[in-house]
């Protein structure tokens, strides 16, 4: 039985609904790196990082790779740098909305 298409988007979504995950999939967007690096930059414990990482694998966000000693994280396709932009978008208009709504009631005292 398959996953209709709409509740695959739905756990695509919840994947994201994280602020570790999405710090972790911005910084991959400059290419792979390997897990030290994220964790100088994001301030978690390792093991979180490490189940952060996870439920991105699992999701098929990320890939890891074994370099040497080093364990490498890569997005595992360009669509999600392009799915982060889309995000960034979003939010951009929303909060410009939001600010000029505001403004326009301040504006006409529709606040008071």
């Amino acid at each position: 039985m398959s996953v209709p298409l709409y509740q695959a988007k739905a756990e695509l979504f919840r994947t994201l609904g994280h602020p570790v995950r999405i710090r972790v999939l911005e910084l991959l967007q400059d290419g792979p790196k390997p897990v030290r690096d994220l964790l100088a930059v994001i301030e978690v414990e390792a093991s979180n990082l490490s189940q952060q990482l996870a439920v991105l694998r699992r999701a098929g966000m990320v890939t890891s790779h074994r370099d040497g000693p080093l364990v490498m994280y890569a997005l595992s396709t360009p669509d999600v740098a392009d799915l982060l932009a889309a995000g960034r978008r979003i939010l951009g208009a929303v909060l410009t909305d939001r600010d000029g709504l505001l403004g326009e009631l301040r504006a006409t005292g529709a606040d008071r």
